[in-house]
């Protein structure tokens, strides 16, 4: 079977670029890091906040088209370039290039990976897609810690924008649950990922799972 695209989607710090550092390290699938294809500041591609920044929560915000080419090209080939980008500039700093190397699954993890799910299912690339979630306290706690210590904009814009994603983050789950993506903890991921690398096969989106009365999956029969 052809390499295929495992999506890491889910709110701007509920874990997935953990994750994916973790399946690498257990499995060595390559990840993808797909907020490294965010457009450049001066792109008149990429939509402004009313405070005059660029606005990260935007999908426009980022180049699907490419991101979903460079996607394909590992796949098929196995290796390609992908860009490197600095969020604190909004500027594209270098190229790195990704080899698959001869492994089956690639992640693509970001915070509008579940955008990629559509285009991914109809060029046939689609391993899974999940939706990393918590609770939106949770997420608003890691999210902070991490923008203030990569310092990737000033404390005040972290503080306002950690707290609105907060408030959105169950219609970001929602909206990412309905291009494809199944909410699932990282415990259950990391579950979820055991299955595929044993060739248990893909699972359609909510095929396998349901979902409990907190939103958490559970496994048909369980």
């Amino acid at each position: 079977m052809s390499p295929r695209v495992l999506v890491l989607a889910g709110p701007s710090g509920a874990g997935k670029s953990r994750l994916a550092r973790r399946l690498h390290a257990l499995h060595g699938w390559p990840v993808v890091q797909l907020d490294d294809f965010y457009r450049e500041l001066g792109d008149p591609g990429l939509p402004m906040s009313p405070l005059g920044l660029p606005d990260w929560d935007d999908a426009r915000s980022w180049n699907l088209p490419e991101a979903l080419d460079a996607l394909e090209q590992l796949c098929a080939t196995g290796r390609a370039e992908v860009p490197v980008y600095d969020i604190a500039t909004s500027a594209v700093t270098g190229r790195a290039e990704l080899e698959l190397d001869g492994h089956p699954v690639v992640v693509a993890e970001g915070i509008f990976a579940a955008e990629s799910i559509p285009g991914l299912r109809e060029r046939g690339l689609l391993a899974e897609a999940w939706c990393i979630r918590n609770s939106p306290w949770l997420t608003f706690g890691r999210r902070l810690a991490r923008d203030l210590s990569e310092r990737r904009k000033p404390p005040v814009t972290l503080w306002r924008r950690g707290h609105i994603l907060r408030r959105a983050e169950p219609g970001i789950v929602a909206a990412q649950a309905a291009l494809g993506a199944v909410p699932m903890t990282v415990r259950e991921a990391e579950a979820r990922a055991h299955r595929l690398l044993v060739g248990s096969g893909p699972q359609a989106p909510g095929a396998q799972a349901g979902r409990d009365e907190h939103g958490t999956t559970r496994e048909a029969g369980g």
